[in-house]
């Protein structure tokens, strides 16, 4: 397995490319890619003959979805969320791009649910709800390889945002103490912004957990 990273834009969020370096099968974890960053990632599935399975959404605002409409249309991948999430998906005012002069609406081919698993190549994902920063907020988590995909719900030494519409200051630590804590120290986090960090580093120094 291997992690391609996006993240040339103004708003600093992250977009991942885990991908299987044998089956050349790979995931797109979120879709707030510029215009910079959509020419990087057409030319970087083309030079490494790579086949999007899907492009699977974190959680719904804005940020993380600015691109998912051009890397459908880019990579011909179904869009994926937690089923909490479409109507924030679908929804301008709720994704809160119209705060920023965009109307961002985008439909989900498929909904997900807690502990469901999306599977390409050999890597296998599994869906962890983690709601607090939105309502349908999730993690990636793959087990057998230690990467957790975290979307907004933990950065490195802080979490997501909980003064949002939606958002729920109590919900999100529980989820984070009740699911990503109890992973292994070993464990890699990548967040939907900043850079990455460990489930163990988290422990000793995110003053939240």
């Amino acid at each position: 397995m291997a992690i391609k990273t996006f993240n040339n834009n103004n708003a600093g969020q992250n977009v991942y490319l885990y991908y299987c370096q044998q089956s050349k099968e790979a995931a797109l974890i979120d879709a707030g890619c510029s215009k910079e960053d959509i020419k990087a990632v057409s030319a970087f599935i083309y030079e490494n003959n790579i086949t999007v399975k899907g492009i699977l959404i974190t959680h719904g605002h804005g940020d993380h979805l600015v691109a998912a409409d051009e890397l459908k249309n880019l990579t011909s991948a179904a869009v994926y969320c937690h089923e909490a999430e479409k109507e924030m998906l679908m929804t301008p005012s709720l994704n809160l791009s119209t705060s920023v002069g965009m109307s961002i609406s985008v439909t989900p081919e498929h909904l997900l649910n807690d502990t469901d698993i999306f599977k390409f190549g050999g890597i296998t994902l599994k869906i962890l709800h983690t709601p607090g920063h939105t309502p349908g907020g999730v993690c990636y988590y793959d087990e057998e390889n230690g990467v957790l995909f975290a979307g907004d719900t933990l950065f490195k030494n802080s979490i997501g945002r909980t003064d949002l519409p939606a958002g729920c200051h109590d919900t999100l630590i529980k989820n984070i103490k009740e699911k990503l804590v109890a992973l292994p120290d070993d464990t890699k986090v990548y967040p939907g912004h900043g850079p990455s960090t460990t489930i163990g580093h988290e422990k000793q120094h995110n003053p939240f957990v």
